[in-house]
């Protein structure tokens, strides 16, 4: 497995990952586009995949602009093989070389996300809207976790 910068010509196979997870699905696969993936990758924040056999099979985004994790995702048929965890640490590493501001994310109740995020050492601090769990990590527990 490689993980690698995200690149615009990843967008198509990160978009195939996005629309293929069976849990915190889009209700429209159109709410996200293509044009939304390249700025978060490229003007808002940075973008990571995981690769196996040059097949993109998980791929992490954050946001620096409103200091979230906009998408952590690993394809169904690769998951609990450690490439979410990858992906979330180094996107982590390179996020808090950026800033050491708190960084959030929402996940739907009841999910392997929230189990995943728990795990990672995130803290819940409420709700994100209405059908979301809201996370934090900061700075000083993600140094403490190293």
């Amino acid at each position: 497995m490689v993980i690698r910068e995200a690149e615009i010509d990843d967008i198509k196979q990160i978009q195939i990952v996005r629309n293929s997870v069976k849990e915190n699905t889009l209700s429209d696969p159109n709410l996200v586009t293509d044009e939304d993936c390249k700025e978060f990758m490229t003007v808002r924040g940075k973008g990571w995949i995981a690769e196996i056999d040059r097949q993109i099979v998980g791929f992490a985004i954050v946001d620096l602009k409103e200091n979230n994790i906009w998408a952590l995702f690993v394809h169904p048929d690769f998951e609990r093989r450690g490439i979410g965890r990858k992906l979330h640490d180094t996107m982590l590493d390179w996020y808090f070389k950026q800033t050491k501001v708190t960084v959030w994310l929402g996940t739907a109740f009841n999910t392997k996300a929230e189990l995943f995020y728990r795990k990672a050492g995130w803290m819940e601090i409420g709700m994100h809207g209405t059908k979301e769990i809201k996370f934090e990590m900061t700075f000083e527990n993600w140094s403490k976790s190293l």
